[in-house]
């Protein structure tokens, strides 16, 4: 069982955390991805950080499109895996995006939900800080994560799921603003409880902590299609800064 107060750094870093979501469907985000650089009409010499990249598909899937890439994960595993991966345009790093960045980018990626896991507001502000420092002149940086409110208001409570012979057993609540997904399951001989918590945060949160930082809110998307956000409706919450 974890004790580690960063659930992230070890729950990323098992085997497990893979299989449970293996079947994951990608061709979702990379049709995001096609519809952000047409949208932010990106040129091919454009230098990218996927920050938070897990074990690389999405920044493989950019480097494929001509752009020079680099992604960055606390997970050393993922990492390890990802680097089988790199090119001369596309490299990979182990990194805490609480640190600062080695290089200067124009384009800084933060997807599918990867922002917001901290109990104290100061080390997310930390990390827009970091993403904002870390931007060439007219740099742009992208945060996609979810909409809370709905979020919320459609939690699964309890959900069992079975894969690869382990029975994952998950139950999901709302505690000390936090959106709390608990995961236990018997694996190699060993019963495994697991944390994932997100900030609940909606858009006016998610905006005081991009002012403090002097980022300005250029774009926001409801959905990967790029539609026009709405707290009730919207499944997520898309900001383009600058």
């Amino acid at each position: 069982m974890t004790k580690n107060k960063d659930w992230f750094a070890s729950w990323f870093n098992t085997s497990y955390y893979h299989i449970l979501y293996k079947h994951r469907d990608y061709s979702e985000g990379e049709s995001f991805l096609e519809n952000l650089i047409a949208f932010l009409k990106l040129e091919k010499n454009k230098f990218i950080l996927d920050l938070a990249c897990g074990k690389g598909r999405h920044s493989i899937y950019l480097n494929s499109l001509g752009f020079q890439v680099i992604g960055a994960d606390l997970s050393k595993n993922s990492i390890e895996y990802a680097k089988q991966f790199e090119t001369e345009t596309l490299k990979f790093v182990e990194h805490d995006m609480r640190n600062p960045f080695k290089n200067k980018f124009d384009v800084i990626l933060n997807l599918f939900t990867s922002f917001g896991f901290f109990e104290d507001d100061a080390e997310d502000i930390a990390i827009l800080q970091n993403i904002k420092n870390g931007l060439n002149p007219n740099g742009i940086a992208v945060i996609d994560f979810m909409n809370s409110k709905k979020v919320v208001s459609e939690l699964v409570a309890e959900e069992v799921l079975i894969i690869d012979d382990i029975t994952f057993k998950m139950n999901r609540y709302v505690k000390n603003g936090f959106i709390i997904k608990e995961i236990n399951f018997d694996a190699d001989g060993e019963h495994h409880t697991y944390f994932e918590k997100v900030k609940s945060l909606d858009l006016d949160k998610i905006n005081s902590y991009v002012n403090s930082v002097g980022f300005k809110i250029k774009h926001t998307f409801g959905n990967y299609q790029l539609e026009k956000f709405d707290e009730e409706t919207s499944d997520r919450l898309i900001l383009v800064l600058e």
